[in-house]
């Protein structure tokens, strides 16, 4: 009845609905390869706050990852490389799944990106240093730095396709980086 679109019918009572059919967006195809690892099978499906949901998932990846080194004073070669391996298999998974979703450039549901960029975040951090007050913290940040988008967060959104839903909270994990190694100077946090 308040639609835009005019109607081509004469009486308010032979219009089936406010919605055209044309008005619609595409149905997401869930089950299509791409969407479902762009998605962390299904997380981003979460009805609120969906990135916060994929953040979760990068703090259990970058917990796992900590689990696999031996505490040292730097973070061991294989986390580096599965948190380089992350990324750059991100970039083409949510520029393919953005595209056959077809709901813009960077669709809510794909949280690839806030998964694969948490582990990056907490490389900066030593694996004997990582408690888990330094993985709230990077889990706190990082929806603080995903959701603000300070400089050049904002900037790296608007990049398109694959690189540039995963360059924004890329961004973000680099800010995340320099506030954990801050807050461990400080001694705020840290072992």
């Amino acid at each position: 009845f308040f639609s835009s679109r005019r109607r081509h019918t004469r009486y308010w009572r032979d219009w089936s609905s406010d919605v055209c059919s044309s008005d619609l967006a595409p149905a997401v195809p869930w089950h299509d390869p791409f969407v479902v690892l762009a998605t962390c099978w299904w997380t981003g499906r979460a009805p609120v706050a969906p990135g916060t949901f994929g953040a979760a998932l990068g703090i259990v990846v970058a917990i796992l990852l900590s689990l696999a080194g031996r505490g040292e004073a730097a973070p061991s070669l294989p986390e580096i490389g599965i948190a380089l391996v992350l990324v750059v298999v991100g970039i083409p998974i949510c520029g393919i799944a953005a595209r056959r979703m077809g709901r813009g450039g960077d669709p809510g549901a794909i949280v690839w990106d806030e998964m694969a960029s948490v582990p990056v975040a907490l490389l900066a951090v030593p694996q004997s240093q990582r408690t888990a007050a330094v993985f709230v913290a990077a889990f706190l940040l990082h929806r603080l730095f995903d959701i603000w988008k300070p400089f050049p967060c904002r900037q790296l959104d608007r990049l398109h396709g694959g690189f540039g839903i995963m360059a924004d909270d890329l961004g973000a994990a680099a800010w995340v980086a320099i506030c954990l190694r801050a807050l461990i100077a400080a001694r705020i946090l840290g072992g």
